[in-house]
């Protein structure tokens, strides 16, 4: 079996993503239970949150890009950056499913570089607000300083909320 239910009871086929198997209902409600970090934070936090974080740490043109920019991640789940360098049978479906997502909703093909430094920017923010105070250095936010934004802890289901209110306000379509 190469396929999975979704949470609307879809069929995702692994070996054939298509656009047409990607339902925003399915990304907000899986990105608001898959948490950052493997789970390895203060309490839980979830990609919904870093997304809509990431959405507003961007120049209003990219915030719907920046909101998106992991949906692909409801599909095949986040999976920490060391891990997955060491995978590359994974990074290749990611990477074709992150098209497919990109191609539903209209994004550009490659991720913006505004989209890109505010993820770090959010990752610096997590870093420092979620993550043990021995977490150390991290090469990749040499250079980068986190934002003021306030992280709250929040329910899965707010998270769902926050992220579905965002995308109606951001999307095009």
């Amino acid at each position: 079996m190469s396929w999975i239910s979704t949470y609307t009871g879809r069929h995702f086929n692994y070996q054939q993503p298509s656009p047409d198997d990607i339902c925003i209902e399915d990304i907000a409600h899986a990105l608001s239970q898959i948490n950052r970090f493997c789970g390895h934070t203060q309490y839980p936090y979830s990609v919904a949150q870093h997304s809509v974080g990431v959405s507003y740490l961007v120049p209003p043109e990219f915030a719907f890009e920046a909101l998106m920019h992991d949906a692909h991640e409801a599909y095949v789940t986040d999976m920490m950056s060391p891990l997955k360098r060491l995978l590359l049978d994974y990074q290749q479906v990611e990477a074709d499913i992150a098209v497919m997502v990109r191609i539903k909703f209209g994004l550009p093909f490659k991720m913006s570089a505004a989209v890109k430094h505010a993820d770090l920017v959010m990752l610096a923010t997590e870093k420092e607000a979620l993550l043990h105070p021995s977490a150390g250095e991290w090469p990749i936010l040499s250079g980068i300083e986190p934002s003021d934004r306030l992280i709250v802890q929040m329910s899965p289901g707010a998270a769902k909320r926050e992220f579905m209110a965002r995308f109606s306000e951001l999307s095009p379509q």
